[in-house]
């Protein structure tokens, strides 16, 4: 039974709170012995990974699934008195904040369990308290098409300046960080970026206007820039492809992605200049209101147990977040995955207070 390092803590869930300066919601919905989980839809979260846990619990599972990230923190603002979920799995480090600032999560007990000191210092480095658990983890940076680059006779970029060249015109597409969680993480990242190169004068939103001058793709979300527009990788084989962008935002280990699922080849790589990439965490955690904590924290033990989590690399395309677990060697999905040279650095707390304002430059920048 995956219990049994919480067993016989779980009556001390209500004294934790106390610690909180957040009170303890009562629940929006009643406990039937169901687990509800708001989430995105997560790959992870397969049919059969699902039925094992009620398997070896005895706790059946429902789903309220969101589009992305920003989905489930505006659900769960929405629902704020009247939570309908126990668990969350999916914000990530750039809406966990906004999260807990507005009392959404409660403790889980897993942070005292042994099996909390197996998490990487990566992992919890943007967050490590109590309210929400690390459960998988990738740097998101900029991909490009190699066969472009080749033909064209292009040179790599060396700045982010590069982008905004005539050799680039139209041939870019960036995610909305208004609507889509790599889109925000990117432009976070960008932020990093220009605040610490050598040109004082100019920063991030003066770059991405200049993108919007060389006519940039701005789209909705991550699916639509990689699979609708970029063309270095699956989207070919896709309805609605157009194919008319050269580089776009994903992730360092997307080409090993690609690679992976196509027979160990790819024309796509990462550019991974200094503070252009950034390291995302996404988490879970038990929602404050939630009807089954004991549901909620079992699944958390579950998901990140090793048999589970060291199969995130396959089942939902991001690095686990356990000690001595990374990529597969697999179809060369560690060989084409790119490592960052340095990843941007921005504190969640930093996030949290100037996001919004972040926005609105962004979209004066680029209307």
């Amino acid at each position: 039974m995956v219990c049994g390092s919480l067993s016989g803590c779980l009556g001390a869930l209500e004294a934790e709170n106390e610690s909180l300066e957040c009170s303890t919601f009562s629940a929006g919905h009643t406990d039937d012995g169901k687990l509800r989980i708001l989430t995105y839809d997560i790959l992870a979260l397969s049919d059969s990974m699902v039925e094992e846990f009620t398997n070896r619990t005895g706790y059946e599972v429902e789903f309220i699934k969101e589009d992305d990230a920003g989905g489930i923190l505006d659900q769960m603002m929405l629902t704020k008195q009247a939570q309908q979920a126990d668990l969350m799995i999916g914000l990530d480090n750039t809406y966990l904040q906004t999260a807990i600032d507005n009392c959404l999560l409660r403790e889980t007990l897993y942070t005292q369990s042994d099996n909390y000191q197996n998490i990487s210092e990566e992992a919890t480095t943007p967050y490590s308290g109590s309210l929400a658990i690390p459960f998988d983890q990738g740097p998101v940076c900029l991909n490009y098409d190699e066969n472009f680059v080749d033909e064209e006779n292009v040179s790599e970029p060396t700045s982010l300046w590069n982008l905004t060249e005539e050799t680039w015109r139209g041939k870019t597409a960036f995610p909305s960080p208004v609507t889509s969680s790599p889109g925000r993480s990117f432009m976070v990242a960008t932020i990093d970026y220009f605040e610490n190169d050598e040109d004082e004068s100019t920063n991030a939103f003066d770059w991405w206007q200049a993108m919007a001058s060389n006519d940039a793709i701005i789209t909705s979300g991550w699916t639509e820039a990689y699979e609708t527009h970029y063309t270095g990788g699956y989207g070919e084989y896709t309805t609605g492809y157009i194919g008319d962008a050269h580089l776009t935002v994903s992730y360092c280990q997307s080409p090993g992605v690609e690679a992976y699922y196509s027979s160990n080849y790819t024309h796509s790589t990462s550019i991974t200049l200094p503070k252009s990439t950034i390291q995302q965490v996404e988490y879970t955690g038990i929602i404050n209101g939630a009807a089954n904590v004991p549901a909620a924290e079992l699944f958390i033990e579950y998901l990140l147990s090793p048999e589970i989590n060291a199969q995130m690399p396959e089942n939902n395309l991001m690095y686990p977040v356990l000690d001595g677990y990374g990529l597969p060697e697999t179809d060369g999905y560690r060989y084409h995955s790119d490592i960052p040279q340095e990843n941007a650095n921005v504190e969640m707390t930093r996030i949290n207070e100037e996001m919004t304002n972040w926005l609105e430059k962004w979209q004066s920048a680029t209307e």
